[in-house]
């Protein structure tokens, strides 16, 4: 089942980020890894922001997230995060189609360029990854991340996304 998430499954929700996170580690540059790879205050941050997150719950337990946040003209996924011992069952599929669903917005997803396996869950599931020089302005537009961050991701996008140049 999928289900918004309430201020009650805060900490389940920290905790599926920082379990899932772990797969980065060691492929991340390091001066960009922490631990914990999410704090409490960022995410709560992050919920202030008005990132909503939605949970994939099996048995009454969440075990994926996923995270939406509107910014007017284009719609972010943030924090897509599936338990670790419960990854390649289709779940984080389940949860970007559900919120596909809620928008006829652009989708844009910024992820770690190293992060191989990020990007390909996200070009399986229909998105292209961006060019550089369109990569950098929209992470600098519509993400709040260190420069640094920029340098090191890249942004796909769905079919609704065209380029600044036809818009």
């Amino acid at each position: 089942m999928i289900r918004k998430c309430t201020d009650s499954d805060f900490e389940v929700t920290l905790e599926i980020i920082n379990d899932a996170a772990q797969a980065y580690k060691g492929v991340i540059p390091i001066d960009c890894w922490h631990e914990p790879y999410m704090s409490r205050e960022e995410l709560i941050r992050e919920i202030e922001d008005q990132v909503c997150f939605w949970g994939f719950e099996e048995e009454d337990a969440l075990i994926g997230i996923m995270g939406i946040q509107d910014k007017g003209d284009v719609i972010l996924i943030r924090h897509a995060y599936v338990r670790s011992n419960k990854r390649n069952q289709g779940i984080g599929t389940r949860l970007l189609r559900f919120l596909e669903s809620t928008t006829e917005k652009p989708i844009l997803i910024g992820t770690w360029a190293d992060a191989t396996w990020a990007v390909g869950f996200y070009e399986k599931n229909g998105y292209r990854l961006l060019p550089e020089k369109e990569k950098n302005r929209l992470l600098r537009k519509y993400w709040t991340i260190p420069e640094r961050q920029v340098i090191t991701s890249v942004v796909l996008a769905n079919k609704r996304w065209t380029s600044p140049t036809s818009r």
